[in-house]
């Protein structure tokens, strides 16, 4: 059935090349087909139709009355569907429509600001929907056009692509430093002098562990902490009001270092790194709005 319909949609295209050019010679030379094979398409479009669509004469062709009559019906839609097909590909280099975002909370809190608002303002006919997950679950079934995510991919039919690795860093607010003492080595963390506050992966639904890298030597520290979250604000929440020692991703806790409200603990454990991939359903004709939004996180990532 689905062949048939081809063929009659592939004949029916012939058949108007042949009325607009006026012979099957000239719709031969405008389609870029041999003049037997447009005499075959017809023919084969008058077997399916059951009537005969020209009268043929050694010098010109024309209409049939019933012809005629096809031609009459059959234009007006083959000349929307034209333009439906013209409008969906200005589309497709448009930067324009709704974009359905599945994005990781850490990231939440490095896009919303400034930058955003000069990326909106680029593209006025853009609408943005921004859906934090602590998972990535299905994009198809959800409705989703991307998802940016940090940790390392598994295995889909999904299109990854790794935008940045950003450093994990060990971070304590000054005031809990004040009343616990700033610990000298990683290792201290197990002795039970320091609160350590634990983030869950959703993966696995246990705490991160903790895990110190310096060139080719690594750590990983046992800290049995007794608050564990899966809200990223919550974790820089709490580690502001100096309830305890957290590790978090450098990009969340940059300005935080650089104000003086946390203070990196390990700046010489500098080389354990956690990386942010972008998802998306198909590697085949990404919208405009899909390629420019993630342009737009590219530039923002790279320049801080």
């Amino acid at each position: 059935m689905r062949a048939s319909s081809e063929n009659i949609s592939s004949g029916i295209s012939v058949f108007a090349a042949v009325v607009d050019a006026g012979t099957f010679a000239a719709a031969s030379e405008a389609m870029g087909m041999s003049p037997p094979g447009v005499s075959r398409a017809i023919a084969r479009l008058e077997t399916r139709l059951k009537i005969r669509l020209f009268n043929r004469t050694t010098r010109a062709v024309s209409l049939t009355e019933e012809g005629r009559r096809f031609y009459e019906q059959v234009m007006p839609h083959l000349r929307g569907m034209e333009e439906a097909a013209a409008a969906a590909a200005r589309g497709a280099a448009t930067v324009r429509g709704n974009l359905r975002i599945n994005l990781d909370p850490v990231f939440s809190r490095i896009i919303l600001g400034a930058k955003l608002d000069e990326f909106m303002d680029a593209h006025p006919e853009l609408k943005l929907e921004f859906i934090a997950r602590d998972h990535l679950g299905d994009l198809v079934m959800e409705g989703f056009d991307l998802a940016l995510r940090f940790g390392e991919p598994r295995s889909s039919s999904l299109i990854a692509r790794k935008l940045l690795d950003t450093a994990v860093v060990t971070v304590a607010a000054p005031s809990y430093l004040a009343r616990r003492g700033r610990p000298g080595e990683p290792q201290e963390l197990s002795h039970g002098v320091h609160s350590c506050l634990e983030f869950r992966n959703p993966e696995t639904g246990k705490p991160y562990p903790w895990q110190f890298h310096r060139k080719r030597k690594k750590l990983v520290v046992e800290t049995n902490g007794r608050l564990t979250v899966n809200d990223p604000s919550a974790l820089i929440n709490a580690c502001l009001a100096g309830s305890g020692i957290a590790q978090m991703l450098l990009l969340a806790a940059d300005d935080l270092i650089r104000d003086g409200r946390l203070i990196n603990l390990f700046p010489d454990w500098p080389d354990e790194r956690f990386p942010l991939y972008s998802y998306h359903p198909s590697r085949h004709h990404t919208p405009a709005k899909t390629r420019a939004f993630l342009d737009f996180i590219v530039a923002l990532t790279s320049t801080g």
